[in-house]
C-alpha cells in the first residue's frame, strides 16, 4: 500500500497540469464566484411615465434615481413609447403615475401606480417589481398624514438570523466548497484509472498479486488528501477575503467532507471501471455531477421544487452534505444536529466504495 500510494504521488507531481489545477482551481472559485453567483438583483433599468407632474410624483422619481438597485433611464411621454423600449430590451420596468395622483392621495383616495416589469427573466422581473413597490409605498407614507379608513397601520420589526447583513456570500461559499469536493474527489480518480487503461500501464498492476482493495484505496487516498487540502485553502480564503468563517466546529466540517470525498471518489471509480476511454468517463461523470448539483439545493431551495423532484433528492448524497454543511458552517450546529445527514453520507460511502472494489476486474 505504501509503495502504491508513493507511485500515485509521483504521478501527480510529474503531471505538468494537475498540480497547477489543484492550486489555481480553489483560488479561482473562491475569489471570483462568490461575487458573480449572487441572487441579489441590481442595475434594473426603469423609465417613468408621469401624467401628474406634481410634487409627489417628482419626489418619487428622485427617490427612484437615488436607489442602488435601479438605473433611471429617463421619462417617457406615454406608456406605448415606454413599452417599445421594453420590447427592444433597453428597459426592465415601467412606472406609470396616473393623472391627479397627488390630489387623490390628499383626498384619501389612493390611486394605483402601474408597475410593468419585464418578466422574461422571472427573478429579475418579480424582485424588480417588489423593489419598486417599496419605493412607491415609502413615497406614499410621506404624503399621507391621516390614517385611511380602508387600511390599518401595522407596526412590525425584522430580525435576520445567522446572516444579519443579508450577505449572499454566506449562502454561496459552503455551496462552492461542495462543488470543489465533488469535482476534485470525483473527476480526478476516475480519469486517473481510465488514463492508465488507455496508456496500458494498468496491466502491469493487474499481473501483480496486489489485491483489489489495496489498489483501489491506493488510488483514492492521495485524492482524499488533495480534497481536504483544497477545503483548508477555501476556509483560509473565505476568512481572509470575505471575513466569513465557520460558526460551528471545523472538525465536524472536515468529517462530513471526508464522507463526501468517500462517496464521490467511489462514484468516480465505479464509472471508470465501466468506461474504456477518457471521453466516455468524462461525459458520464459530468452527467451525474450536473444533475446532482441542480437537484441538491446548492442554488435553489429544495422546498421550491415539485414533489417528484423533492423525492429524487433523497437519493442524492450531496443533498445531505449541503444540509449538514450549512447547519455547521452558517448556523453553528454540532455533530448531534446533523446525525441524520451523517448517517446518510456513511451509508452512501459504504455502498459506493464497496461497489467500486467489486466492479474492478483484474482480469479482462
Amino acid at each position: 500500500m505504501r509503495h502504491l500510494i508513493k507511485k500515485e504521488i509521483i504521478q501527480i507531481r510529474r503531471n505538468s497540469f494537475l498540480p497547477k489545477l489543484i492550486i489555481v482551481f480553489p483560488i479561482m472559485i473562491m475569489c471570483v464566484m462568490p461575487w458573480v453567483m449572487d441572487m441579489e438583483v441590481r442595475n434594473i433599468n426603469v423609465v417613468v411615465v408621469d401624467h401628474d407632474h406634481s410634487t409627489m410624483s417628482n419626489r418619487m422619481i428622485h427617490r427612484l434615481g437615488e436607489s442602488k438597485y435601479f438605473i433611471f433611464k429617463g421619462m417617457r411621454e406615454s406608456y406605448e413609447i415606454a413599452i417599445n423600449d421594453v420590447e427592444k430590451g433597453d428597459v426592465d420596468v415601467i412606472v406609470e403615475i396616473p393623472e391627479y395622483y397627488e390630489k387623490d392621495v390628499k383626498r384619501g383616495n389612493i390611486p394605483a401606480v402601474l408597475i410593468a416589469a419585464n418578466a422574461v427573466n422571472g427573478t429579475k422581473g418579480s424582485i424588480g417589481s417588489s423593489y419598486m413597490s417599496s419605493i412607491v409605498a415609502q413615497n406614499l407614507s410621506e404624503f399621507v398624514k391621516t390614517p385611511i379608513s380602508t387600511q390599518q397601520t401595522v407596526t412590525f420589526s425584522s430580525l435576520y438570523l445567522y446572516n444579519k447583513h443579508l450577505n449572499y456570500k454566506v449562502f454561496m461559499i459552503p455551496a462552492l466548497m461542495s462543488i470543489l469536493m465533488m469535482m476534485l474527489c470525483g473527476f480526478l480518480p476516475a480519469l486517473n484509472i481510465v488514463g492508465e487503461k488507455e496508456a496500458g500501464t494498468i496491466e502491469q498492476i493487474n499481473v501483480t498479486p496486489v489485491s483489489k482493495v489495496s489498489f483501489i484505496f491506493a488510488k483514492l487516498i492521495p485524492y482524499w488528501c488533495i480534497g481536504l487540502f483544497v477545503l483548508t485553502v477555501c476556509f483560509l480564503l473565505s476568512w481572509l477575503i470575505y471575513g466569513i468563517k465557520p460558526e460551528g466546529n471545523i472538525l465536524v466540517i472536515y468529517l462530513i467532507s471526508m464522507l463526501l470525498a468517500l462517496v464521490f471518489s467511489g462514484l468516480g471509480l465505479i464509472i471508470s471501471n465501466y468506461s474504456d476511454t477518457m471521453q466516455q468517463a468524462i461525459f458520464v461523470i459530468w452527467f451525474f455531477v450536473v444533475c446532482m448539483m441542480l437537484l441538491s439545493g446548492l442554488f435553489t431551495p429544495i422546498s421550491s421544487m415539485p414533489n417528484w423532484a423533492q423525492t429524487i433528492t433523497y437519493f442524492l448524497p450531496i443533498r445531505y452534505y449541503i444540509d449538514a454543511m450549512r447547519t455547521v458552517f452558517v448556523r453553528g450546529g454540532t455533530l448531534t444536529d446533523i446525525l441524520p445527514q451523517t448517517f446518510a453520507l456513511v451509508t452512501f460511502a459504504l455502498i459506493m466504495d464497496v461497489w467500486a472494489v467489486l466492479s474492478y476486474r483484474k482480469k479482462s
